[in-house]
């Protein structure tokens, strides 16, 4: 009975040892992605309360974000170029969604950053303008009031449709305006016509109504909508890069999944009704990538800007030294088809 007895107890105190490796095992696998209340790293998102937020929406609401260890404090901006000075300023560590333009305009001011993913890809820029005013075609925007947020990709398109249009830019008096502000100065009157995006372009049809006419003005371009982030706190802090995409990860095969609880979660946050949300469905093509289409799209703005002499230079940044792949790649190697 003695040596029975012995032998029960070693093999109580294997199983307990054995027990024990685990419980660190899973301990340290735990630490490696951050996980539980207490090993929560704080990182600062510059972002945006609109459509292109989507993923962003998702990965917050399912706690993808605390799921990989972090925890994000959000400020929230009117654009994407707010976001990204907040960035530059040490507001925030990350920005996003910003549109491409943004970055390109920063680029050439010396900014030392870097994008790690696509977030969103969209067409959603618009034009309304009001019939009362003897609007009915582009040709007539001539000799009116239009507002633009200045300075933003939203006058770069503006700007582009002009010309597709054959109006000179100072054949228009372009207003600086914030989106918050555009709706009632063109209800109101105080403007001809208003470069919009989702949901106030859906508000100011709603309130003019048969006296609104809309052109799309991106000509089937699509904005990509990036994430940012200063160079060197991507070099300090790769680990926050990843569990930054792998949370966006997340929330793409969450949208893939469960795209009725997806767009519920759009649909509550945006204060959407079943139409419009039906609409952001369509016009946009969330998920995560690092394409050739991005690079295409910089360099063609960025030849925009140096013909019209908004910038002082006159060579075109390598962009791929601003494009950082190795986070995404990790993560989702098939979302990275730059050509280097």
């Amino acid at each position: 009975m003695e040596v029975g007895f012995q032998a029960l107890k070693r093999i109580v105190r294997t199983v307990f040892a054995s027990l024990l490796v685990v419980a660190a095992l899973s301990g340290a696998l735990s630490c490696s992605r951050g996980d539980g209340p207490g090993h929560l790293e704080t990182v600062r998102l510059g972002t945006l309360e609109l459509e292109t937020s989507t993923l962003l929406f998702i990965a917050e609401d399912q706690q993808f974000f605390r799921r990989n260890g972090l925890n994000i404090s959000s400020r929230y901006h009117d654009t994407g170029l707010g976001a990204l000075n907040g960035v530059l300023t040490g507001e925030a560590e990350i920005a996003a969604p910003v549109g491409e333009y943004a970055m390109v305009s920063k680029i050439f001011d010396d900014a030392e950053i870097e994008t790690i993913g696509t977030i969103d890809k969209v067409e959603y820029q618009a034009i309304v303008a009001r019939k009362d005013r003897g609007i009915q075609t582009a040709s007539n925007l001539k000799g009116k009031k239009v507002g633009v947020i200045r300075g933003t990709q939203q006058e770069f398109y503006l700007r582009r449709f002009f010309e597709l249009n054959g109006i000179k830019i100072d054949e228009v008096t372009l207003v600086n305006i914030t989106l918050a502000q555009s709706v009632d100065a063109i209800v109101n009157g105080d403007l001809d016509g208003v470069m919009l995006v989702p949901p106030y372009t859906d508000t100011v049809q709603e309130r003019l109504g048969s006296n609104a006419v809309l052109w799309s003005a991106q000509a089937s371009q699509l904005t990509h909508q990036l994430v940012i982030c200063r160079k060197e706190w991507i070099t300090q802090h790769p680990n926050l890069v990843e569990r930054f995409l792998r949370s966006l990860a997340d929330a793409q095969d969450y949208l893939l999944r469960n795209p009725h609880k997806a767009k519920n979660i759009a649909r509550e946050r945006l204060k959407l009704t079943d139409q419009e949300v039906a609409k952001i469905w369509t016009r946009n093509q969330f998920g995560l990538s690092l394409d050739q289409s991005l690079v295409a799209a910089m360099e063609d703005q960025a030849r925009w800007m140096v013909s019209k002499n908004l910038t002082t230079e006159t060579r075109i940044p390598d962009f791929l030294n601003y494009i950082h792949e190795d986070a995404l790649r990790a993560i989702r190697p098939e979302a990275v088809t730059i050509i280097r």
